[in-house]
């Protein structure tokens, strides 16, 4: 029998070699891009995540590993899975929680976003996991505190960090791969609102970064203005790509965020970029079929593709929480920071 000792922290003590992985993230504090974690940061998340997963399982999932410890969620967008998630995350491992409402708070009353988190910190907190309207957001608070970590939980168009990582840890686990294996010469497609999507762009960043290749597939209109610098190919014919693909990874219309009339009708839209059950089954039979969430069924997808076999959209929910215990193991539990702020 394999001796798998525990640590004090409560994670098998054979599963991954803690110490290696401090050498390589020493001396960083925040994850706030997945661009910072590059292939290697990437690979330990995933490494890191499998040993969360166990946990997970047990009868009483729960680790003293940031007992002492208190994560704050500063949330100043609606959000169901990825707040919840980091709150499960934390308290699964003795951590502290605290929730942030920014509509029942001094906010309301003109105090600025700065005096707001700089107030947090007063409190004696160890991490902050932010979401804001704003891209950038969360950079100008890691530059304002002076102590506690900070994670991105999505600004604004931009980044979404976490839900990349735990999209990786689902097409690895899913396609049978080892974290180390990366996602060389898988071809992924990601479908829809690309021009509004925070997690488009990081999935972009994590996916080639692994060694995917990378298709986006929308309407010229849903696509960002310019795509200089983006390590992908573009398809506006959704029936052709799809045959092609390991995973199609497929977006919400983020009707919120349109500011103008860039489609001219939601069932036009469906008609040509919905996963459609005909179009489903264009698929390769092991192919994934993943979504971030919210599900708009019906419009992006139909209700019988999110459900059926091939669809791993409750695994990305449920992996969400192993995956951000991971993150904040690394940066708040171990002596380890994750990613340059």
């Amino acid at each position: 029998m394999t001796d798998v000792r525990e640590t004090a922290t409560g994670l098998p003590g054979a599963a991954i070699d803690l110490a290696e992985m401090a050498g390589r993230h020493r001396g960083h504090r925040h994850l706030l891009s997945i661009a910072d974690l590059g292939a290697e940061g990437i690979t330990d998340v995933l490494r890191l995540t499998d040993s969360f997963v166990e946990v997970s399982r047990r009868a009483i999932p729960k680790v003293p590993a940031l007992r002492g410890k208190t994560v704050v969620s500063v949330f100043f967008e609606d959000s169901t899975r990825t707040r919840l998630s980091f709150e499960t995350a934390a308290r699964r491992l003795s951590a502290d929680v605290m929730t942030f409402s920014a509509s029942s708070s001094s906010l309301n009353k003109g105090e600025s976003l700065k005096d707001t988190v700089q107030t947090i910190q007063a409190m004696g907190v160890d991490g902050l996991v932010v979401r804001h309207s704003g891209s950038g957001v969360p950079w100008q608070v890691a530059g304002w505190l002076d102590g506690p970590s900070v994670i991105n939980a999505g600004d604004g168009w931009h980044e979404h960090p976490t839900q990349a990582l735990l999209d990786c840890y689902t097409i690895t686990r899913k396609l049978g791969l080892a974290p180390e294996a990366g996602l060389s010469g898988r071809r992924i497609a990601i479908v829809g609102d690309i021009r509004h999507s925070r997690v488009a762009r990081s999935d972009v960043l994590a996916f080639t970064a692994l060694g995917a290749e990378v298709t986006l597939v929308a309407p010229p209109t849903l696509l960002p203005p310019s795509l200089a610098g983006w390590p992908v190919s573009v398809s506006h014919d959704l029936d052709r790509v799809l045959p092609t693909l390991d995973v199609v990874y497929v977006l919400r219309l983020q009707r919120e965020r349109m500011l103008e009339a860039l489609l001219p009708s939601i069932r036009e839209y469906t008609a040509t970029y919905g996963l459609t059950r005909r179009r489903a089954a264009l698929l390769e039979e092991d192919a994934l079929i993943m979504h971030p969430g919210p599900v708009n069924r019906g419009v992006e997808i139909a209700a019988e593709v999110a459900d059926q076999p091939g669809s791993v959209i409750t695994a990305q929910v449920s992996n969400g929480v192993a995956v951000r215990m991971a993150v904040l193991f690394l940066l708040l539990g171990s002596g380890v920071d994750l990613a340059v702020a």
